[in-house]
């Protein structure tokens, strides 16, 4: 019986739950990553699989574990829910070849995914991704498996807690003791997610003190529509900042690779300024010196860091196939995207949105300045107050037809700016006269399309936004 098609987006295959994504669908997706694995030359070779907190994940990392070990592999299975990142560094310690995770992210409660990495922990590049794609055999009946027991008792399939040896990894790349002596109060929202349990873990001991909220396992994600760290999914935590006089606001999307960041104030911090954040923290606090690797999505405050410290700085198509080979390929200091996710060097080439909230609290520690204040020094450094927005739509038709819709607009001005340039690296991004910019992508997971901008001009951000969607047919 042939199966429908499975396209791989910018961080792997998502579906609906029951819908397209079942076993007999997550198995081929194994097989075709097994085929890929063994192109590599990794015959019998360790493999990591981890999951989240999904409805079912657990079962579908073990239905991908067979299949591996079917195919001659040895699988270290993660024993709980397990964040993202914490999954990347069990890959690089457990010297595995690459790994699965089960995982939708930042998805909609109903929807589950099948992300795959690469020996350094990161996300396999475009070429690899469409290899595993052409390996995906168009029926079940073609995948290998060894029925779970079985596999487990020949040692093919071994779980394993993988947050011990990572904490110890952090504790190597942060000192943690100022931090847990500082006396703050940290609110942190798990958004029902894999994050639970890790910043109380890494900061207990001393004088600051950590709340979660929404840290327990809830499928269905109630207070949000999805476990995305942006508004309004935020709100109650926000709200929770206020009532509980949190110094601030820390959130990890479902799977933990992502952090959102809230004010002493309970007002949202957008990702391209935490972002502009973490970058000024790592060169002018902390003195280290490296490349910059940003998606064309995210903030032009970048470059001029870059410019400001004579660090080069690379960008690169959205998503994190881009993002983390380029990183490897230069030693970067930082690389990320505008979704939140941020990946540093010394750790693995992987988004962590744990990693980055600590360095967050470093940063306020060391310099002993409030989220609010800590905005403000790097808008000095920049020059002036960066606007930024976005807005999701859904769409219909042919996509094709859709973008050549965009590129014949040819719009003159756009929010009232005269339009510069537009580059066609990944969706289609229109540079503005004031050094802003406005984006228009498609989405790799979902039938939206999504229209970003950065300004200088708070008074023009929902002109741009309004002109974007116009240019994009959607208004």
């Amino acid at each position: 019986m042939m199966s429908h098609k499975i396209k791989f987006g910018t961080d792997g295959w998502r579906g609906k739950i029951a819908e397209d994504y079942t076993f007999d669908n997550v198995r081929r997706c194994a097989q075709g990553f097994a085929r890929y694995m063994l192109t590599q030359g990794n015959q019998g070779q360790w493999l990591v699989v981890g999951y989240d907190k999904r409805f079912g994940s657990e079962d579908f990392a073990a239905a991908a574990a067979e299949v591996l070990a079917g195919n001659g592999f040895k699988v270290h299975l993660t024993d709980a829910a397990t964040p993202t990142p914490v999954i990347a560094f069990a890959i690089v310690e457990k010297q595995a070849r690459g790994g699965i995770n089960i995982t939708a992210s930042h998805n909609p409660p109903a929807d589950n995914g099948f992300k795959v990495r690469n020996e350094t922990g990161g996300a396999i590049d475009p070429d690899g991704l469409i290899q595993i794609e052409a390996a995906i055999p168009d029926s079940v009946d073609s995948v290998k498996r060894m029925p779970f027991t079985e596999a487990e008792q020949q040692g093919r399939i071994v779980k394993f807690d993988a947050a011990e040896n990572y904490i110890a990894h952090i504790e190597k790349l942060i000192d943690l003791g100022p931090i847990r002596q500082a006396g703050l109060t940290v609110l942190v929202d798990c958004m029902w997610g894999n994050g639970a349990g890790y910043f109380p873990r890494l900061l207990a001991g001393g004088k600051t003190r950590v709340i979660e909220i929404h840290n327990q396992r809830n499928p269905a994600f109630p207070d949000m529509k999805r476990p995305e760290p942006i508004p309004p999914n935020i709100d109650v935590g926000l709200k929770a900042t206020v009532d509980n006089h949190a110094d601030v606001l820390l959130i990890l999307d479902g799977d933990a690779d992502r952090v959102g960041v809230g004010d002493e104030n309970g007002a949202f911090v957008n990702q391209l300024r935490v972002y502009g954040l973490l970058a000024y923290y790592l060169l002018e606090v902390r003195g280290l010196r490296g490349a910059i690797v940003k998606t064309l999505s995210t903030t032009t405050m970048l470059n001029k860091l870059g410019r400001l410290y004579d660090v080069p700085v690379y960008e690169t198509g959205v998503g994190f196939k881009y993002v983390a080979p380029r990183m490897t390929e230069t030693d970067a200091l930082i690389g990320g995207e505008e979704s939140g996710g941020y990946a540093f060097r010394g750790n693995v080439p992987e988004r962590d949105g744990i990693l980055a909230g600590l360095y967050l609290l470093d940063f306020m520690v060391r310099t002993g300045k409030k989220p609010t204040e800590l905005l403000e020094i790097l808008f000095e450094k920049v020059g002036g107050v960066h606007y930024y927005d976005r807005v999701d739509r859904p769409f219909d038709g042919n996509r094709k037809d859709r973008e050549q819709l965009i590129l014949d607009a040819r719009p003159e001005t756009i929010g009232g700016l005269k339009v510069i340039e537009l580059v066609t690296v990944d969706g289609f991004q229109f540079k503005l006269e004031d050094g802003g910019w406005m984006l228009i992508r498609f989405s790799g997971t979902e039938p939206i399309i999504r229209v970003y901008c950065e300004t200088t001009h708070p008074d023009r951000v929902q002109a741009i936004l309004q002109d974007g969607l116009k240019v994009a047919g959607l208004k």
